[in-house]
C-alpha cells in the first residue's frame, strides 16, 4: 500500500506484544464487558451509504451508463465517518461496523444478462494495494478507522483473495501463474467447488500451490511505475518475505497486501468472502499475519482506543448453518473453519430459524452456542446484500426483525436500512434489488420510519450494555406470556426480557437469583420498578420490557 515504509524487524518481537500491558488493553471502567457473540455488526456497502464528498463521484460515459442500482452512486467512506461523528452508530449500540471491500476495483463493466455493471460494490480487485479512489482513497480510509475507534467501534473491512476482478476491455485478465479462467465450479464436492472458477468471467486465483513462486503481472509492475511507487512496494514485499519465509506464491502476496490493513490502519477484523472457494489451510496463513501485524499495531499505537479482544476474522462458507456444528459439508469432505483460522462465520440458517416461535428459536439457540459451538462465534443476519431471499423482503415484520435479531444469542449482523425499512424490492435485476441507496430522507420525513428507528436503537443500546443478551446463558422464565432470563458469568451481568406483552400493567417473573428487593430499570421504557416476591409489577404503553440491575 501507499504508506511509509517500515522494517518487518517488529514482527520478531510477537512474544512481547503477545504479553502486552494488559491494563493498556482494558476498557475503561465506565465500558461494558466486550464479547463477539454480543457484538452488534453494522453492515454497510460504502457507495450506498451516504455520500460525504462529491469530488470523488464516478463520472459516466455517455452510452455506458450503468444498468438500475449497477453503478457507483456517490457513497463513500467520508459520508461514513460523517455518519460516525453524528453519533448513528453510537445512538444504535453499534459496536463493529464492516464495509465492503474498499481495495481499487476494475476500470471497466461487464454484463452478466443484468445489465451493464461497475465494480462499486468492491469485490472485483484490480489492484490490493490502493484504497478505491472513487470511495475516497487512503486518507479518507484512515479518517473513517480513527473516527470509529475514537467512539469504540470497531472495523471490520470485507477481504477477497479468491479471485481478481472480471475481464474487461480496460482490465486484462492476470497472468496464468496467478489464475485459472476455467472450469466453472458447479458444486459437486470440494474440488468443484474450490479449484474452479465461481462464475464464467471471474478469474480465480491459484491458492493450491504454496511452493511455486511467481513474478509479479507486468499490468501491476507498469501501474506502480506510474504511480511512482514500485521501489517503494517491492521494498516491503521483500520485507515481508524474508520476515516470514514464505515463497513469492499469489496466495502469499495477496496475504502481505491483506494484512496491510491491519498494518497500516489497525483495523479489527476481516470478513472473508467466498471462504469456502479457498483452501481452509491458506485462511490459517492469512489469521496467523493478521493476529501478528494485529498485535504490532496495538503495540505501537497504546493511544488508539482497544480493548483485549484477539483480531477477528468471520467467514463467508455461503450455506453453512450453526445448527450443522464446526462442520461444513462439500460432499465427498467435512471441513472445520473455525480450526482454520475463523473465530467467526456467518450463519446462512438463521433466516430459516427465525420462522419458528420465540420460545423454540430461543432454546435452539441456546442448545447451538452451548453444544458443539461452545466458545466459538457466529454471525446472525435477516438480510444481507447477495441473499435474494431475505427473511422480510418487504418490509412488513420490521418490529419483530429486530426483537428476533437484537435479542438472539450470537453476533448480529445489521444490513444497513434494517433499522429503517431501506426496501428491498426497487426495479432492479438479480441482487442490485438487495442494494439500493440508505433512506436517510426516510427518518425525518416520516414518522414511521422514526419510529422504527427508534425502536431498533432501543435494543440495540440494551444489548451494547449488557453482554448477557447475545453471549450469556438463556432460562425461560414463563412461556405465556414470554419471559426469558440472560446470564453472563464473567461480568455477572443478568438481563431479563419480556415479549408479546400486555400493554399497560402486567407482572413477570424474574431470574431467581435477583434479590426481592432489588431495582429493575426497563431500558425500553425508561422507568424502574422493585422485585417482590420473585415478580416485578411495571406499568409501560409496550408490549416488551428490557430489564437489568
Amino acid at each position: 500500500m501507499k504508506h511509509t515504509f517500515k522494517f518487518i524487524f517488529a514482527a520478531l518481537m510477537l512474544i512481547a506484544a503477545c504479553k502486552s500491558d494488559q491494563n493498556a488493553e482494558m476498557p475503561a471502567s465506565t465500558e461494558p464487558v466486550f464479547d463477539w457473540n454480543n457484538a452488534t455488526v453494522y453492515f454497510l456497502l460504502t457507495d450506498r451509504f451516504q455520500n460525504g464528498d462529491q469530488g470523488n463521484d464516478f463520472q459516466v460515459v455517455e452510452g455506458q451508463e450503468a444498468a438500475p442500482f449497477r453503478g457507483f452512486m456517490g457513497g463513500d467512506l467520508q459520508g461514513v465517518t460523517q455518519k460516525i461523528e453524528e453519533g448513528y452508530f453510537t445512538d444504535l449500540g453499534v459496536d463493529a461496523i464492516w464495509t465492503t471491500p474498499v481495495v481499487q476495483n476494475i476500470d471497466g463493466f461487464v454484463d452478466e444478462g443484468t445489465g451493464k455493471s461497475y465494480g462499486f460494490h468492491g469485490y472485483w480487485t484490480k489492484d490490493w494495494t490502493v484504497i478505491e479512489p472513487k470511495l475516497g482513497g487512503e486518507e479518507a480510509f484512515r479518517k473513517f478507522v480513527d473516527a470509529a475507534h475514537s467512539k469504540g467501534i470497531k472495523v471490520i473491512v470485507d477481504v477477497v483473495l479468491n479471485h481478481t476482478g472480471p475481464v474487461t476491455e480496460l482490465d486484462p485478465v492476470w497472468p496464468k501463474e496467478w489464475v485459472r479462467t476455467e472450469p466453472q465450479c458447479v458444486y459437486k464436492d470440494e474440488e468443484t467447488t474450490v479449484s474452479c472458477t465461481l462464475v464464467k468471467n471471474l478469474p480465480d486465483i491459484r491458492t493450491e500451490d504454496d511452493s511455486t513462486e511467481v513474478t509479479l503481472p507486468e499490468g501491476l509492475v507498469a501501474k506502480w511505475k506510474e504511480e511512482g511507487r514500485y521501489d517503494q512496494e517491492m521494498a516491503e514485499l521483500d520485507a515481508f518475505f524474508a520476515s516470514t519465509g514464505y515463497p513469492r506464491t499469489p496466495t502469499n502476496y495477496i496475504i502481505k497486501w491483506l494484512t496491510d490493513f491491519v498494518t497500516e490502519f489497525g483495523v479489527d477484523g476481516f470478513r472473508v468472502d467466498t471462504a469456502k472457494h479457498v483452501e481452509a489451510s491458506v485462511w490459517k496463513k492469512l489469521w496467523e499475519q493478521a493476529k501478528l501485524a494485529f498485535e504490532r499495531y496495538k503495540k505501537q499505537h497504546p493511544e488508539t482506543r482497544y480493548d483485549g479482544s484477539e483480531f477477528y476474522m468471520v467467514g463467508e462458507v455461503y450455506g453453512y448453518g450453526a445448527g450443522g456444528g464446526q462442520m461444513y459439508d462439500y460432499g465427498d469432505s467435512k471441513v472445520n473453519f473455525f480450526d482454520n483460522g475463523f473465530n467467526s462465520l456467518i450463519n446462512f440458517g438463521y433466516k430459516y430459524d427465525a420462522n419458528e416461535t420465540m420460545q423454540a428459536f430461543h432454546e435452539k439457540y441456546d442448545s447451538i452456542l452451548s453444544g458443539d459451538l461452545n466458545g466459538k462465534y457466529i454471525l446472525n443476519y435477516l438480510s444481507s446484500h447477495d441473499d435474494g431471499s431475505p427473511w422480510d423482503k418487504d418490509r412488513s415484520k420490521t418490529y419483530e426483525a429486530a426483537n428476533r435479531l437484537l435479542l438472539s444469542q450470537g453476533g448480529a449482523q445489521i444490513y444497513y436500512g434494517d433499522e429503517t425499512g431501506r426496501s428491498l424490492t426497487v426495479a432492479a435485476e438479480g441482487d442490485a434489488v438487495l442494494r439500493s441507496p440508505m433512506n436517510w430522507e426516510d427518518i425525518t420525513s416520516r414518522d414511521s420510519t422514526k419510529m422504527l428507528l427508534e425502536h431498533w436503537q432501543k435494543i440495540g443500546k440494551f444489548r451494547h450494555l449488557h453482554p448477557a443478551v447475545g453471549a450469556g446463558k438463556h432460562q425461560t422464565l414463563s412461556a405465556e406470556p414470554y419471559v426469558f432470563s440472560r446470564t453472563y458469568a464473567a461480568s455477572e451481568d443478568i438481563v431479563v426480557v419480556g415479549l408479546g406483552l400486555a400493554k399497560g400493567a402486567k407482572t413477570l417473573p424474574v431470574d431467581a437469583t435477583i434479590a426481592d428487593g432489588t431495582v429493575l430499570k426497563d431500558h425500553y421504557s425508561q422507568t424502574t420498578a422493585k422485585v417482590k416476591n420473585g415478580k416485578i409489577e411495571i406499568d409501560t404503553p409496550f408490549d416488551l420490557v428490557l430489564l437489568s440491575k
